[in-house]
């Protein structure tokens, strides 16, 4: 696995699952299985989706609810609605080159946040995929975050 430029990681980089348990044992499925089991968790999408931690320089995965626009993935920074975004989202805002598994597929990817009527169109997406969202908005003090994932060379 690698993330594209010219900081990217030796194959045998260790990558650090999410922390929170019951994401840790879905990552730990999708991983184990090469991405054939996993794929979907309760009924809707999955991907798994490798940061950069902004403080500590390591590799981070968890997985996350996905949808599609097109040939590129979207993702929600929800964090079930609580006041801070989540840390895979921060690490991708400060280091946009991410890796990206979707079922067996692995690919790098650059991810950007969406913005104006974009980020209003793919959060109607997500929310239409997972409607938990929009709950997660009512009670969040913050603008939670659409994240668009592009394919990259390299």
């Amino acid at each position: 696995m690698a993330i594209s430029g010219d900081d990217a990681p030796a194959d045998t980089e260790q990558v650090h699952d999410s922390p929170t348990r019951w994401v840790a044992a879905h990552v730990r499925r999708y991983v184990d299985s090469g991405g054939t089991r996993g794929r979907r968790w309760n009924g809707v999408d999955t991907l798994l989706i490798i940061t950069r931690g902004r403080r500590t320089g390591k590799l981070r995965r968890t997985a996350l609810i996905c949808g599609r626009d097109g040939d590129r993935y979207v993702v929600v920074g929800s964090n079930g609605g609580r006041p801070n975004h989540p840390a895979w989202y921060l690490n991708l805002v400060d280091e946009p080159r991410v890796l990206v598994q979707v079922g067996t597929e692995s690919f790098n990817a650059r991810a950007r946040t969406a913005t104006g009527e974009e980020r209003q169109r793919l959060w109607a997406l997500m929310a239409g995929i997972f409607p938990q969202y929009d709950g997660y908005q009512k009670k969040a003090t913050r603008e939670i975050p659409v994240v668009i994932l592009d394919a990259a060379d390299g």
